[in-house]
């Protein structure tokens, strides 16, 4: 790995996934298990782990369907984010998705997650549907907002 001024994005690996679960319950309400994870591993999905010199700052969770890439999950631990790691995250996402044939990217996100709207309105995304009731919330569900950028 390299030094601590840039990142690595690193294939996740099967013994990764209980401590990125881990990770995921700090962050959300709602969070992925670890056997959400292996699902997306076993089913061929691209799941990267992001270093930051030997520190595992975030991960996330890419699913190719035909020219059509999604985002399914993309984190950055609470004491990194603000500087710009999930913007670099999202960037190398992008390059997966276009060296595999991807010419969109999609993803959905809650419209009470207002820095991660932020990251993905400074990226370029635009939002091209709502999806009613989409997520668990306290007291109810959230809807989703369906994000895209063109590749």
């Amino acid at each position: 790995m390299s030094d601590a001024n840039t990142l690595d994005f690193v294939p996740m690996a099967e013994a990764d996934l209980e401590w990125i679960a881990a990770q995921d319950r700090l962050l959300y309400p709602y969070p992925w298990t670890a056997g959400n994870f292996a699902d997306a591993l076993q089913a061929g999905y691209s799941c990267w782990s992001v270093f930051e010199g030997q520190e595992q700052i975030g991960y996330a969770v890419l699913m190719m369907v035909l020219d059509e890439a999604h985002i399914l999950n993309i984190s950055v631990m609470k004491p990194h984010q603000g500087r710009g790691l999930g913007r670099r995250l999202l960037e190398h996402l992008a390059e997966v998705a276009r060296s595999r044939g991807g010419r969109q990217l999609f993803l959905e996100v809650r419209p009470s997650n207002l820095p991660a709207l932020a990251l993905y309105d400074k990226a370029g995304f635009r939002q091209i549907g709502r999806r009613k009731g989409y997520y668990p919330a306290e007291g109810g569900r959230e809807d989703a907002l369906v994000m895209q950028l063109h590749l």
